[in-house]
């Protein structure tokens, strides 16, 4: 991906969110662009307004963090969005080849102990996931709960190409705009921490041919982190759950993470989650373990 285009689009799209208001800024009556204008930015961060334009057109290579980080307050940059400018700019330093993950092979294959840990996990759904949303690996409780990803081949077992091109996601994700949103941010997370993965590159180039729904989300440029919080299933078989979740990164494999789904105890969707884990059990049609 092109770093300076990256960089230019990011910070255009952040500035258009900033009003003046929110900024502690005057409105004005002539305003010909949304949010602040170059020169407010500028004068928020403490630069000159012939910097800023240079920082705006793309170059960030050699910016100091402290200017970085002058710039982020001026935007009003959540934590996922710094840590975004932070790995944009390592990239344009050309520092991303030390700080990355290692990059993964399509032959990576869960070690015996940590498919042993997932198998552990009875209670809720299990799995490993890298930055493209590929299902690495899985417990069969969350074979089973992802029974839609895995039923289409053309999925490749991968949470955006459900997303975004199998309708069956329409009905798994009951809030399917928020849900869609979640999947942008995390690959477009992921592009600025690993811009040279190839495999990104044509996934994102793959979405953003075949669905309108993609396209328009992923020019908004918005980041998140996507650790912890609540979602909203309708799963074909056991009907509307209501699971939290947490993610971990895992120390032992840099960029895979390890997200485990539960539900609240004595809830409807805990029954239900029980009653998914008897269903997989003894079903004899699950889909075999994903790859990457």
């Amino acid at each position: 991906m092109d770093n300076q285009a990256e960089v230019r689009e990011f910070l255009t799209s952040r500035r258009a969110k900033i009003t003046p208001e929110l900024a502690g800024l005057p409105s004005g009556s002539r305003r010909r662009v949304p949010g602040l204008r170059r020169s407010e930015v500028a004068a928020l961060a403490d630069v000159s307004v012939e910097y800023y334009a240079k920082l705006e057109r793309g170059n960030l290579a050699g910016v100091s963090p402290a200017v970085l980080e002058a710039v982020a307050r001026a935007l009003q940059l959540d934590d996922a969005e710094r840590a975004h400018l932070l790995n944009l700019a390592h990239a344009a330093d050309g520092s991303d080849a030390l700080t990355r993950p290692r990059r993964r092979t399509a032959q990576w294959k869960a070690h015996r102990s940590l498919q042993w840990v997932l198998d552990a996990v009875t209670a809720g759904p299990a799995f490993v996931r890298n930055g493209r949303m590929d299902l690495l690996a899985a417990n069969e409780l969350a074979r089973a709960f992802y029974a839609d990803v895995y039923a289409s081949a053309g999925n490749q077992a991968n949470l955006a190409r459900f997303q975004f091109l199998d309708p069956a996601s329409r009905r798994f994700y009951p809030d399917w705009e928020q849900a869609a949103d979640i999947a942008v941010s995390i690959l477009r997370t992921e592009a600025g921490r690993n811009p040279r993965d190839k495999g990104l590159h044509d996934l994102v180039g793959e979405l953003s041919t075949r669905s309108d729904d993609f396209r328009t989300r992923w020019g908004a440029h918005d980041v998140r982190h996507h650790g912890t919080g609540t979602k909203r299933f309708h799963h074909r078989t056991v009907g509307d759950l209501i699971l939290a979740y947490e993610g971990l990164e895992m120390a032992a494999a840099p960029g895979l993470t390890l997200t485990i789904y539960t539900a609240e105890p004595g809830s409807a969707s805990e029954e239900s989650l029980s009653l998914l884990a008897s269903w997989a059990a003894t079903s004899q049609t699950l889909a075999p373990h994903s790859r990457d």
